[in-house]
């Protein structure tokens, strides 16, 4: 199994979202949909990157360190 760990930026608002999924591509529609709460009020959105892990823990951590303000 694989696991990414990607960022997406509003295309209206000068916001960044950092998540986790097993399918980006269906993350990515979720998002854009207004199926993500948390999302909803920044739409739309571009994904402008991806990182793959063969390790769920790796991905996990990656991400919260993305959502750090070191990261």
């Amino acid at each position: 199994m694989k696991y990414f760990v990607y960022v997406l930026r509003s295309i209206n608002f000068e916001r960044n979202y950092v998540g986790f999924t097993k399918c980006v591509k269906k993350r990515l529609w979720q998002h854009n949909s207004g199926k993500t709460k948390s999302t909803k009020p920044y739409l739309p959105w571009e994904l402008v990157l991806v990182e793959e892990f063969e390790i769920k823990e790796d991905a996990l951590t990656r991400e919260k360190f993305l959502k750090t303000g070191r990261g």
